[in-house]
Formats: structure tokens, C-alpha cells, sequence
């Protein structure tokens, strides 16, 4: 049976939407969460680290920098798939076999070199898949141009690329969505989550996406928080939404590496000794990073890192250096009345019923809203 991959197709952004709308496709919806980004009630948290530099002026969207996290799953996986056909598959061959004319021993020693091969073979291919996959996105690491975001001016700054001037807009008219798809394969039912975000160029009309895949629904809603926490000042440095754990200490490097390894280590240490955790948990994050190779995918990490920082990459056009910088204090853009009048009655009713998805308190908001203007 061929893969059926479900279809997450782009929104119309010549179309009106407004957060809390909902569009359904087969397969999945999307739902808006912007314009007018109003409160999500979602933990602020960039899972993916999608989000580069954080400044008081700007908060740069893409560009981000490797993290060990998929140094482990490319590393890992292999690495496991060859302990299971190694040792896990001879282990309860031999068992499955053994009698008294056949003792587990020597069972054992029929079946372990047929799995060493399997693992070594499997493990390989595995291996070589994920490296290349990383390859390609080391090189998109490099490439990328970030999007920027001036909370001081309220304002968005894209690059189209192509030679092509930035786009700038407003803060509030940026809109923002969250997708939800599925699909059948012949591996069984494919899930797929996303965070979109889509501008309309001023001048010419045509319409500009950023997509980022999301591992579920609440880090996608947890990412855009972060981008509309900060625009609105409640979070202000890259370490409350990527760091939520406290794993760097005063002078660690801006990005996730070897010492944040260790910062884990000692934290797991101090939590096992003040009673926070027991010793099963303990046990088994040394379980984990032995299986994924202790600290050899925070190296690459670092090393990666490095290559991609000498190699230079990709930035903002240099007509947006002014456009960049801190403004005064009195020059600060303000909230529309809207804004602050519905985010308002968000906070407020989401805190009233917080079991209730934040897209039916959206609509209800705004059918309210029409209602009394009418």
C-alpha cells in the first residue's frame, strides 16, 4: 500500500481570518490563533529552538543553532537498533530454544554472531539515513535567514530573499496558526502537527509563509506563545522559554552543549538528595544517556556549532540595522485598544474555564465582540 502523507495545505491569507476561526481540510484543520494575537493560556516554551537571538529591542525567529537533542536521535537510534538485533534478539532466541541437548550457552553463541551481523547491518543503513538528513539540516542551519520581530516598534521584518527588499508590517496583523493533520501509511495512521505564520507584503500584495513542524499541538501553541509572550513584555531573554529547567549557570555559552550536560547531571544529583526524586528516575536518565551515548552527541553538537559559526551564515539585510536598534523609551508603539480590550476578556474567561480550548474562548470573544458593534 503506498503512503498516504496527509495534506497540510496553506491558508489563503487574502482571505479575512482572526484568532479563534477554524478551517477544515481533509485530513485536519487549522486553527488561527492570530491576527490580533490574543493570550493562549500555553506555557511559553521553544521545544525546537526556533527562536535565535533575543535582545530588549527584537527576537529573532529562525536562525536558531543545532542542539544535542538531534545529535541523540541520529546517534541513538542506530546504536539501539544494533544492541536489540546484537544482543536483545540472541538473548531470547537462545532462551526460546534451550533444553537440556541444548544448552542456553551455546544457543546463545549460535545466535549472537547472525544478530551481531543484522545490528551491524541495520544499525549502518539507519546510520547512514539519519546522517544524511542532518547533513541536510546542517547546511539549512546555515542558510536560513531569520524573520525579526521589534516589540519596541510593534512591528515584523521578513526577508523574501531573492535580492528582494525586507517586508516590514505590523505586529498585529501577522497571522498565526496551528495545524493538525493525519493521514494513513502502511505503517498506520500519521499524525502531523505545525506552527504557521503568514504576512501579506504591503506594496504588492503577495503573500509570504514560514511553516515549522511541531512534535505535538502543545509545543506548537507553546512556541507561538513565546513569540507573542515577548512581543507583549511578559518573557524577555531566550533562557525562560528554552531554558525552563535553569541548565545554564552564569557565564555557559548562548547555546546547548557539553555543559549543559553536566548542569543536568548535578541538578539530578541535588533533586535525589533533597527527596524531589526517587532513585528510578535517577536510574533511568543514566539509562537514556548511556543508550544514546553519554556525552559524544553533546560534542557534535558543539562542533557543529563551531563549523557553522566559521562558515557564516545567513542574516538580515544590513537596510534593516537602523531599523534594528533601541528606541527611546517615549517612542515605544502601544497596544491597540483592540488589543488590550480583548486580550483582556481571554485572560479572564480562560482562567474561569481553563479545560476549554482556547480557540472556542477566541470565537466566543469575538461573536460578542460583533454582537455589541452591531
Amino acid at each position: 500500500m503506498a503512503a498516504n502523507k496527509p495534506k497540510t495545505p496553506r491558508p489563503d491569507m487574502a482571505q479575512p481570518h482572526r484568532a479563534g476561526d477554524i478551517r477544515s481540510f481533509p485530513g485536519g484543520k487549522v486553527s488561527y490563533l492570530s491576527p490580533v494575537p490574543l493570550p493562549t493560556g500555553s506555557a511559553p516554551v521553544d521545544f525546537n529552538q526556533a527562536i535565535g537571538e533575543v535582545h530588549d529591542a527584537y527576537l529573532d525567529f529562525g536562525g536558531s543553532l543545532p542542539t544535542p537533542f538531534t545529535w541523540q536521535f541520529t546517534l541513538g537510534i542506530p546504536f539501539i537498533t544494533f544492541l536489540i538485533m546484537a544482543i536483545v534478539f540472541p538473548l531470547f532466541s537462545a532462551s526460546m530454544t534451550a533444553s537440556v541437548e541444548y544448552p542456553f550457552l551455546s544457543e546463545f553463541k549460535i545466535f549472537f554472531p547472525v544478530g551481531f551481523e543484522l545490528g551491524a547491518w541495520g544499525g549502518g543503513l539507519i546510520l547512514a539515513l539519519a546522517l544524511f538528513i542532518k547533513a541536510q539540516y546542517h547546511f539549512k542551519f546555515r542558510n536560513d535567514v531569520p524573520t525579526r520581530f521589534h516589540r519596541q516598534r510593534r512591528e515584523v521584518a521578513f526577508a523574501p530573499g531573492g535580492g528582494k527588499p525586507p517586508i516590514i508590517v505590523p505586529w498585529e496583523s501577522v497571522a498565526a496558526w496551528v495545524t493538525q493533520a493525519q493521514g494513513a501509511t502502511q505503517y498506520g495512521v500519521q499524525r502531523q502537527y505545525g506552527l504557521g505564520l503568514g504576512l501579506i507584503d504591503p506594496e504588492t500584495g503577495q503573500q509570504h509563509f514560514l511553516e515549522l513542524p511541531q512534535p505535538g499541538l502543545p509545543l506548537a501553541m507553546g512556541l507561538w506563545e513565546s513569540v507573542r509572550a515577548y512581543m507583549e513584555y511578559e518573557v524577555h531573554t531566550r533562557e525562560e522559554i528554552q531554558d525552563p529547567n535553569g541548565l545554564h549557570c552564569p557565564g555557559d555559552p548562548p547555546y546547548e552543549g557539553v555543559h549543559t550536560f553536566h548542569n543536568a547531571r548535578r541538578r539530578l544529583h541535588r533533586r535525589y538528595r533533597d527527596g524531589e526524586i526517587g532513585l528510578f528516575k535517577v536510574s533511568m536518565w543514566y539509562l537514556w544517556h548511556i543508550l544514546d551515548l553519554w556525552t559524544i552527541p553533546f560534542h557534535l553538537a558543539e562542533w557543529e556549532i563551531r563549523a557553522i559559526q566559521k562558515a557564516g551564515r545567513k542574516s538580515l539585510p544590513a537596510s534593516l540595522d537602523e531599523w534594528s536598534q533601541p528606541l527611546p523609551r517615549e517612542q515605544w508603539a502601544e497596544p491597540s485598544d483592540e488589543l488590550k480590550r480583548l486580550s483582556a476578556e481571554v485572560r479572564q474567561r480562560h482562567a474561569q474555564q481553563p479545560n476549554r480550548p482556547i480557540t472556542a474562548i477566541f470565537a466566543e470573544v469575538y461573536a460578542e465582540e460583533t454582537s455589541l458593534s452591531a
